[in-house]
């Protein structure tokens, strides 16, 4: 059995489809189902159930894909701490990052970052958290930037600052008289939610459960609608169509020709911004450079936690 193979039936775990793990490893179709094949008959086990367009695991093979994907994590392990020993700021840093942090964060950090640690680069992935998640675990990128809650099994994760909620309405909304904004109120208007899948619009159905549909009283006029991103939910809030909430950070000088924005009232919805990396990371000063470039970022609003503690699952 080889690397090759393990990783092979990792992506086919992962893809549950040969030819969508065969494109991800960059090989043809056959050549990636006769490596499967082989390693299947070398451990005497069938690995996968295959049927026309479909393919699970079978409960041998879900033991084994489990184990291969430790596997091949402890290799990186081994290639990672070697390339410590030549100097942990060097080399590449796959940094992933959730949507609704990346297009306010990155403008600053990346400048800090080639500044602090100008021999590593840094490659980015831009991504929801379910999906950030996975690619940590399955050892596709180093460190993530991520909004709490988040746990998962072998993952430590790193506090770096509180970030509050604004509310965004249009240019003569009658919450312009108002110095703050209760969630509740919320409830009263029509307010634009991201897609499903985000986890900022989770965020936001937290601080005001009313805003689930399924919780509105019979005959309410109050609806959620749906953006694909902050951008495109600003342009419909300055159009009269409702109201959202927006992270602190996304709001710039920008927003005052087209927005009214307004604070909420105490408690301030708000949402922790964290670093997070498989346990067995080993360029810890790698991460503690991220962390410092992040708390060094000119990021209004936000309350930075200097000396957090590190949460492992």
């Amino acid at each position: 059995m080889t690397l090759t193979e393990f990783r092979y039936i990792v992506a086919v775990a992962r893809e549950r489809h040969f030819g969508r793990a065969a494109a991800s490893c960059f090989v043809s179709q056959p050549t990636l189902s006769v490596a499967v094949k082989k390693l299947e008959d070398e451990l005497g086990v069938t690995l996968f159930e295959r049927a026309a367009g479909e393919v699970t695991l079978t409960p041998n093979g879900e033991r084994i894909v489990e184990q291969a994907q430790r596997v091949l994590e402890e290799v990186q392990v081994i290639k990672q701490l070697a390339e410590q020993g030549k100097d942990p700021l060097a080399g590449p840093l796959r940094l992933g990052i959730i949507y609704t942090i990346s297009p306010y964060l990155l403008p600053h950090l990346i400048p800090d970052l080639r500044e602090r640690a100008p021999q590593m680069q840094i490659l980015l992935e831009e991504n929801y958290t379910g999906r950030l998640a996975e690619m940590l675990k399955q050892g596709e990128i180093d460190l993530a930037i991520l909004a709490e809650p988040f746990h998962e099994a072998g993952i430590a994760t790193l506090p770096v600052y509180d970030e509050p909620f604004v509310v965004a309405t249009p240019k003569g909304h009658p919450w312009e008289a108002l110095a703050t904004i209760d969630s509740d109120q919320l409830a009263e208007e029509n307010v634009l939610l991201l897609s499903p899948g985000n986890c900022f619009r989770d965020h936001v159905l937290q601080t005001c459960p009313d805003l689930n549909r399924e919780s509105l009283p019979a005959g309410s006029l109050q609806r959620t609608l749906q953006g694909s991103s902050l951008t495109t939910i600003r342009h419909m809030v300055a159009g009269g169509i409702g109201v959202t909430v927006l992270p602190a950070t996304s709001v710039s000088s920008a927003d005052e020709a087209l927005l009214s924005i307004r604070p909420f009232s105490e408690p301030v919805p708000t949402r922790r911004v964290v670093l997070a990396w498989r346990k067995n990371f080993p360029r810890a000063a790698a991460i503690e450079a991220v962390r410092q470039a992040i708390l060094a970022c000119d990021l209004p609003a936000v309350t930075l936690l200097d000396e957090p503690e590190i949460h492992r699952v």
